[in-house]
């Protein structure tokens, strides 16, 4: 089986990542699909004047509830589908991918990193604007919307019918696929691996962990989106601000090393001296992180955004444009401080052996021990709820897709599946599966960025009569009416 995988695993690869720069860069090779998303965002950031920064307060504003009206209309509220579709992302690549990335590519790959967040925002905002103008509500009360619709209807517009109809399909294939390996089966798997360090139990009864994980994943994803989005909300806020809070007191305690850490962030981004390929070299590792990191541009967080309660479809990709910023620009670049500050990536410092092999988890808790002699420990239970938060929004974006697909009464059975997976990926060691599944997640990229650029002109549109609200005062008179009207 392994077999057939690994063969399927070349295939793809040979497809969509091939070397953009065809070997002729020693030492450093950048993926056609990671290129393809750097060309996107840049291009889509450029084409809204910088939406990601001059509307970013504003955006700040509608996430804390200042803009409702009694128009609005979906599932969820636009905060709880913020969180659900950072659920999705904040975890291992926060935790170990930083690690990676840094031990690769030196210090210099955190600005690239952060420049790709950077950009990352504005695909984010495209694809979530489009999802809501292209979402349809179902007979049964529920919103179908991502990039399966606005794939099939808006392309349908633009005279693209069977162009748009098979870049749905092909979209939502990989989306189901990428859901039962890497955005379930491998959670489970590193869920499984850092919670038998501390409780060897597991390690010699495995099935009992994934039948306890089957069965809390699924209480959540059987109550449909509504208990995913209420459960996300809880967790994502909380595990953050630990995460966050352990960051700062690290720097805190060597806040000494940050002035140097910056600089040398800085330095090492266009003059570095010891990754693999020189400046291109350190530029590829931070732009793959951060394209793994936050999903910007994948079409996942769209699927989710699609179904919050707002009356403009531009409004929600205001806030959209969060994640990225949140995932990749605060998050991983704490991550980055902190190994940074602490020196663990040095490769032939105390922790050479896992530079050399790349334990990325391993390093991050590493550097946090230094300063936090127990936080190894509380790491180890926050990677099991990553990977809990990881899994219930991936089961939403695969069960979307599935029904898309098949019609909604075969939503179940789709669930069934993928807890099923859960208690196998315990039990099974299936690593070539795993790295399709993976695999499959960043193709998704492809399908939804044609969707992006054809119908870009959508987004411009629909922004130009939000921003002309805005400016005359029309938004905050409806916010105004609503709150008079409540009293």
């Amino acid at each position: 089986m392994n077999g057939i995988f690994e063969q399927l695993n070349s295939i793809l690869a040979s497809v969509f990542f091939f070397d953009v720069f065809f070997g002729q860069v020693e030492g450093s090779k950048m993926p056609f699909i990671v290129a393809w998303l750097i060309v996107g965002g840049v291009f889509l950031t450029f084409r809204f004047g910088f939406i990601n920064v001059r509307m970013f307060a504003h955006s700040f504003k509608i996430i804390t509830g200042q803009y409702r009206t009694a128009d609005d209309v979906g599932e969820i509220t636009p905060f709880q589908s913020l969180t659900t579709a950072l659920s999705a992302t904040v975890g291992l690549g926060n935790i170990a991918g930083v690690a990676i990335a840094i031990a690769i590519g030196g210090p210099g790959a955190t600005f690239w990193m952060i420049l790709a967040g950077f950009f990352g925002m504005t695909l984010k905002f495209t694809e979530v604007t489009l999802a809501q103008i292209y979402r349809e509500k179902r007979p049964d009360g529920r919103i179908m919307g991502g990039a399966m619709q606005y794939l099939s209807k808006g392309l349908a517009s633009k005279g693209h019918k069977k162009l748009g109809s098979s870049l749905a399909i092909l979209f939502s294939v990989l989306a189901i696929g990428g859901s039962f390996g890497a955005g379930n089966a491998f959670q489970a798997s590193q869920a499984l691996g850092a919670i038998s360090e501390r409780v060897p139990f597991f390690q010699s009864y495995p099935i009992v962990f994934g039948l306890i994980m089957a069965s809390i994943v699924g209480f959540v994803i059987i109550g449909g989106i509504k208990r995913i989005a209420t459960t996300a909300e809880k967790i994502v806020p909380a595990m953050v601000m630990i995460y966050l809070a352990a960051s700062i007191w690290i720097l805190v305690v060597n806040a000494g090393a940050v002035p140097h850490a910056i600089a040398l962030i800085f330095d090492e981004a266009f003059v570095p001296t010891a990754a693999a390929g020189g400046i291109v070299g350190v530029l590829v590792q931070g732009f793959k992180r951060a394209a793994f990191s936050s999903e910007a541009g994948i079409g996942s967080a769209a699927i989710v955004h699609s179904t919050a309660a707002v009356k403009y479809p531009v409004r929600q990709g205001l806030v959209a444009l969060y994640e990225p910023f949140i995932d990749t620009i605060v998050i991983c670049t704490m991550t980055a401080l902190v190994i940074v500050t602490t020196g663990v990536y040095d490769p032939a410092g105390e922790f050479a052996n896992l530079v050399a092999q790349k334990q990325g988890a391993a390093l991050t808790a590493a550097a946090y021990g230094t300063v936090i002699s127990w936080f190894p420990v509380i790491l180890s239970f926050s990677i099991v709820l990553f990977a809990f938060s990881t899994m219930i929004s991936w089961s939403y974006y695969g069960e979307r897709s599935w029904t898309y697909l098949f019609g909604e009464k075969y939503t179940l059975l789709y669930k069934l599946l993928f807890i099923s997976f859960t208690v196998a990926a315990t039990v099974t060691s299936a690593s070539e599966i795993l790295n399709f599944s993976d695999l499959l997640i960043l193709s998704m990229a492809l399908p939804n960025l044609v969707g992006l650029y054809i119908l870009q002109g959508d987004v411009k549109s629909n922004l130009n009569a939000y921003l002309a609200k805005w400016k005359d005062g029309e938004l905050d008179r409806e916010a105004i009416r609503k709150s008079t009207s409540s009293e």
